[in-house]
């Protein structure tokens, strides 16, 4: 394929398809008198010229209409299925409507016969790749947006807007994809309060990557907000995640890890379900600490046979907890092969003290990542939830009057 790079001429490779030995030897005339710079290849059929048609090797196909095997505008059906390479299209003198006819079906040029000069057969070879290129460009952005949109949409559902109808508890949120290119992974998460003011928040981690994954994500975060709001809690909640599990899995090996957290704020307490997934870290003004809690089996492990008991603990009157998925701890601490895991996740916890809670998870996941030396694989997601007791007009009456 034609690369012009700066210093060394292009050279076009050109396919004609032609079965009349008269017509092609003044096509090879043609060419040879132009100074375009050219290897020149011939076919006498259609087939023929679908089996020369190596990805790389042809920019350009002259092509006549009239072959043993094919005729008309089918001529150039039959050939631009198989190729990337441009299409000019050879019409007879008694032929008036074959080249526009031609390039409705998706040639870039057409020539008569008899009417073609060396200069003519140059540019005609020379816009046609161009055209070609802008083509198959125009058509590459246009997948491009498509998908962006696309992405967009998955991401509205694996990262909703937090649902919160008091400033008891902030939420702040990030996301960081594992594949290269890649907007979305299986990760998800979701923050709601109910009407009764308790707090419910959900993070999960579909294992393995790519669109299935990510639409598995997008199904149970989706669940888990309707599920929460319609009144289901616990254990019970989980139960139906794992059934909506079992029923959307594009593949029977999927599973999905997840921690569900209920903030009541009036208690000032913390009940945490894990299945699968990790502890989350709270944050106090004594430092950072994972909350032990009691662990359950991931969705889609034991369908059925899971149990997820609760673990409730208080809560200070001024903190932070994260919850996060294994993106976050599971790439290398330094250059001995050691991984950073939660207790590194402790240390560099311990050493950031940026005020606002989106930039200290900003450095947070810069400093993992950069201990990995940014060799960033697997799906990252965290979520930080906030409260404050020294602000009486945001906090309830339990946590100001906690010990």
């Amino acid at each position: 394929m034609t690369v012009p790079v700066p210093g060394r001429v292009e050279r076009y490779g050109v396919l004609l398809v032609e079965d009349d030995d008269g017509d092609a030897l003044l096509v090879e005339e043609l060419l040879h008198d132009t100074d375009l710079p050219h290897t020149l290849l011939r076919c006498r059929t259609a087939a023929e010229a679908r089996a020369a048609l190596a990805p790389g090797a042809v920019d350009c196909v002259l092509l006549d209409l009239h072959l043993p095997d094919a005729s008309g505008v089918e001529t150039v059906q039959a050939i631009q299925a198989d190729t990337r390479a441009a299409i000019i299209v050879l019409t007879g003198l008694d032929e008036p409507r074959a080249g526009v006819d031609a390039l409705a079906s998706g040639a870039q040029d057409y020539l008569v016969k008899g009417k073609v000069d060396p200069d003519l057969m140059q540019r005609a070879v020379r816009y046609a790749v161009q055209r070609k290129q802008a083509e198959r460009a125009n058509a590459a952005l246009q997948v491009g947006r498509l998908r962006a949109e696309e992405n967009a949409r998955l991401e509205r559902g694996l990262l909703p807007e937090p649902l919160l109808s008091s400033s008891a508890v902030t939420a702040s949120s990030r996301y960081f994809p594992g594949r290269a290119e890649a907007l979305l992974g299986g990760d998800f998460l979701d923050v709601v309060q109910t009407d009764d003011g308790q707090i419910h928040a959900v993070i999960g981690d579909v294992s393995g990557h790519g669109p299935d994954a990510a639409a598995l994500g997008v199904c149970l975060r989706i669940a888990w907000r309707a599920l929460t709001l319609g009144g289901h809690r616990d254990q019970h909640l989980l139960h139906l995640l794992e059934q909506i599990h079992h029923a959307e899995r594009a593949d029977h090996d999927l599973f999905t890890t997840c921690t569900l957290i209920t903030i009541d704020p009036e208690a000032a307490t913390l009940t945490l379900h894990l299945a699968g997934h990790h502890e989350p870290i709270l944050i106090t003004s004594d430092g950072a600490r994972v909350v032990p809690a009691t662990h359950g089996v991931a969705l889609g492990i034991l369908p059925g046979g899971g149990e997820w008991l609760p673990t409730t603990v208080a809560l200070p009157a001024c903190g932070a907890l994260i919850a996060y998925t294994d993106g976050l701890i599971e790439g290398f601490a330094d250059g001995t092969g050691a991984r950073l895991g939660a207790d590194g996740l402790l240390r560099i916890i311990d050493t950031s003290h940026a005020p606002d809670p989106g930039l200290h998870l900003d450095q947070l996941i810069a400093r993992t990542r950069a201990l990995n030396a940014d060799r960033h694989t697997d799906d990252l997601a965290v979520l930080r939830m906030d409260w404050n007791a020294g602000d009486a007009d945001r906090t309830p009456s339990a946590w100001r009057t906690a010990p």
